[in-house]
């Protein structure tokens, strides 16, 4: 069954932790990329059931736990639309992943970036979280919290441009960085809606995806981006996945809030010796 949603060498087994988010129903944007496309598979080997949204559309594989939403998050009322449409299909929406996001793979000075590609990379990855975020807000209000107080979970994923900054990619470090303070707000506001309700953010560094694989494959790039971690590798789409999982599971992050996990093999944003 999940293979349907992937054609990635990686399968997920379900853990021998009861993450309790066996029933839950999960909305992931960016659903068809690398990384959404494997935070999908974990939901699912979960026993959740998962509504993936994307621009591009993605198989449902098992069609009692899976459907395939397709849109864009820079457009609120298409957002709005997909998170209703799987509140109709599955009852509620109990988790949210916003990890919908594009990276210009071109070096450019801010000096010499052109105006549209900014705004494209802000609309998406900052402007489609927050419409994101407000579209299952709005849902759990409608729905109210779980009978059984496990709690609403909203996952953003940032990256560690966000925190380190990066060179030649300022409009994305920029709409990364804003993922924080839109993580640390929302996290007051969840609870008035869900007591238990929590909201966290991932932090990815370089990971394998087709969205980057060209540019690490240019002269040096691995060995330049290496230096800056201790762990002299690179993420996969899974590490980033089962980070997100931990911080949706009301067992094992039930009273983490307001945090940010970074995923970058202990990156510090430096070149190390």
């Amino acid at each position: 069954m999940l293979s349907c949603l992937s054609s990635g060498r990686v399968r997920f087994m379900r853990t021998s932790v009861d993450l309790e988010l066996q029933g839950s129903v999960v909305f992931v944007t960016g659903a068809s990329g690398g990384i959404g496309n494997e935070i999908c598979r974990a939901f699912l080997a979960e026993g959740a059931s998962v509504a993936a949204f994307s621009r591009r559309g993605m198989p449902e594989g098992d069609r009692a736990r899976a459907v395939s939403l397709v849109g864009d998050v820079r457009d609120p009322s298409a957002v709005d639309q997909a998170m209703r449409e799987a509140e109709a299909r599955f009852g509620r929406v109990d988790v949210c992943v916003a990890c919908a996001g594009v990276w210009p793979p071109d070096a450019t000075p801010l000096h010499e970036m052109a105006p549209a590609r900014a705004r494209d990379v802000i609309e998406t990855n900052l402007l489609g979280a927050i419409w994101t975020a407000r579209a299952f807000l709005a849902s759990l209000a409608r729905t109210g919290p779980r009978e059984d107080e496990r709690g609403a979970s909203l996952v953003l994923v940032g990256s560690t441009a966000g925190r380190f900054g990066e060179r030649g990619h300022s409009e994305y470090a920029a709409s990364k960085a804003g993922l924080r303070g839109l993580s640390l707000s929302l996290k007051n506001e969840i609870v008035a809606l869900d007591p238990r309700g929590r909201v966290n953010l991932v932090e990815p560094g370089w990971t394998v995806t087709p969205m980057v694989e060209a540019c690490l494959e240019q002269h040096g790039a691995l060995e330049t981006t290496l230096r800056t971690m201790p762990l002299r590798k690179l993420a996969t789409p899974t590490d980033v996945a089962r980070a997100v999982l931990f911080l949706a599971s009301p067992a094992m992050a039930g009273h983490l809030s307001g945090e940010a996990l970074l995923v970058a093999g202990g990156m510090e944003g430096r070149v190390l010796a």
